[in-house]
């Protein structure tokens, strides 16, 4: 049983910058693929960003491309969200995911582990 942990959010001006980090523990993430959703109230869960376990590939919303990068660390079965040039609209809840499948990143049905969530508010 693998638990996520989210942590690094906050408040943060229109163009700052966040990095989120989701701490596993209970079971090594090497061999999960892991992913970064968002939700805010009353909207579904929406994919940010995926890594894959194979080969590392990194997958992103078109909303963030460009913006935001994913990145793991096996050695310390940890994941990261840095988070560039925010915007107001991408306050919402962020969320922590892992998967066993390498296909499917984009969805929510692909993960098995879910964190708790850490909130991010970019002020205008």
């Amino acid at each position: 049983q693998v638990e996520l942990a989210e942590s690094g959010g906050g408040l943060v001006q229109s163009g700052g910058s966040l990095r989120l980090t989701c701490a596993a523990s209970g079971g090594t993430i090497r061999r999960y693929s892991m992913a970064w959703f968002r939700q805010t109230p009353g909207m579904e869960r929406e994919f940010v960003a995926a890594i894959n376990w194979s080969s590392g590939r990194t997958f992103y919303a078109d909303s963030v491309k460009g913006r935001f990068t994913v990145s793991r660390e096996n050695n310390v079965n940890t994941v990261s969200l840095q988070m560039n040039n925010l915007k107001p609209e991408d306050t919402a809840d962020y969320y922590c995911a892992a998967g066993g499948n390498d296909v499917g990143l984009s969805q929510v049905g692909t993960y098995i582990y879910w964190g708790r969530g850490t909130q991010v508010t970019v002020s205008s």
